[in-house]
């Protein structure tokens, strides 16, 4: 009887011998020394070994996952996958630990899951204010490259790029920085990163789909009165192609890093690193941000994240991109109860009104109680 890995196994030997031509472009990685693929994958949402291992084969070669994907499942499919190329590829990880003694487990934890002696970069994570960037965590980077667990320290942010980029360049700590950039971004976001690169700073591109809307397979009412009119936009042949090519087309990004499932979605994506951008591609990213302008949050800081009562608004808009764009029901639902129980308290629909206006038109009350319908 023929097992489901077993036709796995068959469909992953069928697509490896269909390999595209070229091979990936490389870009210089900061100050690192190494060349990265400009295509890089997103593991987060990624369950098949299999997927990982073809883009390896590919020639992509900056792999990124964290402690904190599927319940630290996703670290261990990851180290599986590339075990046989470890020294051909870039693998990162992140951790959420709010103190040193919190951030070195969770890398202690890291390295046995991914079955490997060091990370190539290790992440403090989410970290979208100066405050949020400790010493004590900045000396947990200092320490674990003095003993040889990473070789270089990141920082991911989701929002304020354009502040915290300037921050960490200040501090001068930071090697990597993996930060949000997608077309419906402001240009000072732009010209943050090119600061930041000319600088001699790694720079990693992520939401570069600006929330992955466009895969939505079926009509669905929770998004406004037409929702096949939605969906039929965002599905436009080539809007997720032309969105990567996008973000590739700033030479200040050295790697762009994308969520894939299937090897659809890798085949796809790996067009991106020999297509130019074209005026086709303007047009179709033209139709998707009138499209997904309600219910996509920019992260570009302009509410200061919090409304009056107390409600997180750009970490609540993140986190049900992940069930709406990703189709991650248990993801959104994980980060959803990683908020503060305080945050999670109020509930938007008892408010008359909103005390946050979004500059970029997010139907801000609407989708804070989708959130919070859907997640609490």
């Amino acid at each position: 009887m023929e097992t489901a890995s077993s036709r796995r196994d068959f469909l992953a030997a069928a697509v490896a011998t269909q390999v595209p031509s070229p091979r990936p472009s490389l870009r210089a990685f900061g100050k690192t020394g190494w060349k990265v693929s400009s295509l890089g994958f997103g593991c987060m949402t990624t369950s098949d070994a299999a997927v990982i291992e073809r883009a390896a084969d590919l020639g992509i070669n900056y792999f990124d996952t964290a402690r904190a994907y599927q319940n630290g499942n996703n670290e261990r499919m990851v180290g599986a996958a590339l075990k046989a190329k470890r020294k051909q590829v870039i693998i990162s990880s992140k951790s959420l630990g709010k103190t040193r003694q919190e951030a070195l487990a969770d890398l202690d934890t890291s390295l046995r899951e991914l079955n490997t002696d060091y990370l190539d970069i290790w992440y403090l994570h989410s970290k979208s204010t100066p405050e949020e960037l400790t010493d004590d965590l900045l000396e947990a980077q200092r320490s674990a490259k003095k003993a040889g667990k990473i070789r270089f320290a990141g920082v991911t942010t989701h929002f304020n790029m354009q502040d915290m980029l300037p921050h960490l360049l200040k501090r001068g700590q930071t090697d990597v920085a993996l930060v949000a950039y997608n077309f419906t971004m402001r240009p000072e976001v732009t010209s943050a990163i090119q600061t930041a690169r000319k600088a001699g700073m790694g720079v990693v591109a992520m939401k570069v789909l600006a929330g992955g809307y466009s895969r939505i397979q079926r009509g669905d009412r929770l998004y406004g009165k037409n929702p096949e009119a939605l969906t039929g936009t965002l599905k436009q042949e080539g809007a997720m192609l032309a969105a990567l090519k996008w973000a590739l087309k700033n030479e200040s990004v050295d790697t762009a890093i994308v969520c894939m499932t299937d090897f659809d979605q890798l085949d796809e994506n790996y067009r991106a690193m020999t297509e130019r951008y074209t005026p086709r591609d303007e047009k179709l990213l033209s139709a998707q941000l009138s499209a997904i302008a309600p219910v996509y949050c920019r992260m570009c800081g302009a509410c200061s994240g919090v409304c009056d009562k107390g409600v997180p608004v750009s970490d609540m808009l993140r986190v049900l991109s992940y069930a709406d764009g990703y189709r991650e029901f248990a993801l959104a639902r994980e980060r959803y109860l990683e908020l503060p129980a305080e945050a999670r308290r109020p509930r938007c629909g008892d408010c008359p009104s909103c005390s946050v206006e979004c500059p970029n038109g997010v139907q801000v009350r609407r989708q804070l109680m989708r959130a919070q319908e859907l997640l609490a």
